[in-house]
């Protein structure tokens, strides 16, 4: 065959290809709604940094993040197919099941607790004993103010021993301002910081060290019939990168989070991202059974559910 012929033949083949992939149009990415627990915060880090470095992309996802107007919504939204995933928090997850909201865990996002008694770093309070007598505020009744009862138990007092306020989610200003003595609610990786920045240090008493048994603070959900989306494994193998990602190049995560969100360029976020950090779960599809378990039982003994549901009712296995 000679050169031209050669040239000819490779000539066509290329015509061929390209045509080929003019026909066939890459895929387009599988669309994901993910609905958030609160508005966008270093809590939100993978998500927001698994988009920025293209990891959704990557996976032949398109995921939107979506701020709920009413936080206490999301379970029902899910289990409603308003959403694909949601961000939930462990303990609530039983009081969804016992309540019949058909929602599973799928994933972890911060696998620590962050929830936290908080006092006046320059007040009276030095230990939970001290708390006798005392105003706590709270913004959510039901496992706050379970945890709590436990945290007084180990200190041998009961509930009746305090006084109980709803101050919704003014924590911090209802401690600063005198409202209260302490609260219930704050997270350590901001709630601390926050009074701090404004003159007035907190001390923190964490469930974890006061008889609570250790959970996963923020969860991800989805209905329970949907636990075999195949969209799934493939978000998660992404929020996992991401994770290990934050590990290993913090300032450069930083920079791509405050990039998507300048808006939380400011010392409180600085030092939230990096006492966040370290809680993220780098292997956000693997479940603690035993973990699980154990906080199923508490909660049975602290009386806010009749019966621990089967792990397999909570928890679906992403394959």
């Amino acid at each position: 065959m000679t050169l031209r012929a050669l040239t000819r033949r490779a000539l066509l083949a290329t015509g061929l290809a390209l045509a080929a992939g003019l026909a066939s149009p890459a895929r387009a990415a599988d669309k994901l709604t993910v609905m958030l627990e609160w508005f966008v915060n270093p809590d939100h880090a993978p998500l927001v940094v698994a988009d920025k470095l293209g990891l959704f992309k990557e996976a032949g996802l398109e995921v939107t993040m979506v701020p709920p107007s009413d936080p206490s919504a999301v379970p029902r939204l899910v289990a409603a197919g308003q959403a694909d995933i949601g961000i939930h928090y462990q303990p609530n997850l039983y009081l969804d099941h016992a309540a019949g909201i058909p929602i599973a865990r799928v994933g972890t996002l911060v696998e620590t607790p962050l929830n936290s008694v908080i006092v006046k770093a320059d007040g009276p309070i030095k230990s939970l004993a001290d708390l006798k007598g005392k105003t706590i505020g709270y913004a959510v009744s039901g496992t706050e103010t379970t945890l709590l009862g436990q945290m007084l138990a180990k200190a041998g007092l009961k509930l009746d021993d305090v006084k109980l306020v709803n101050v919704n989610f003014a924590l911090s200003a209802a401690l600063i301002g005198g409202k209260v003595d302490a609260t219930i609610g704050g997270y350590r990786n901001f709630e601390l910081t926050q009074m701090r920045l404004e003159g007035h240090p907190g001390t923190a008493f964490y469930p974890e060290e006061h008889g609570v048994p250790a959970y996963d603070e923020l969860i991800l959900i989805t209905r329970r019939d949907a636990v075999g989306d195949s969209r799934l494994p493939r978000f998660l193998a992404a929020i996992e990168k991401a994770a290990l990602y934050l590990t290993n190049h913090p300032q450069e995560a930083w920079k791509l989070f405050i990039a998507a969100h300048p808006d939380l360029d400011d010392a409180l976020n600085r030092q939230a991202w990096t006492d966040t950090l370290p809680r993220f779960a780098k292997r956000p599809r693997a479940l603690d059974q035993g973990r699980y378990e154990r906080f199923g039982t508490f909660l049975v003994e602290r009386g806010l559910i009749q019966k621990a549901p089967a792990l397999a009712e909570i928890a679906g296995e992403v394959k």
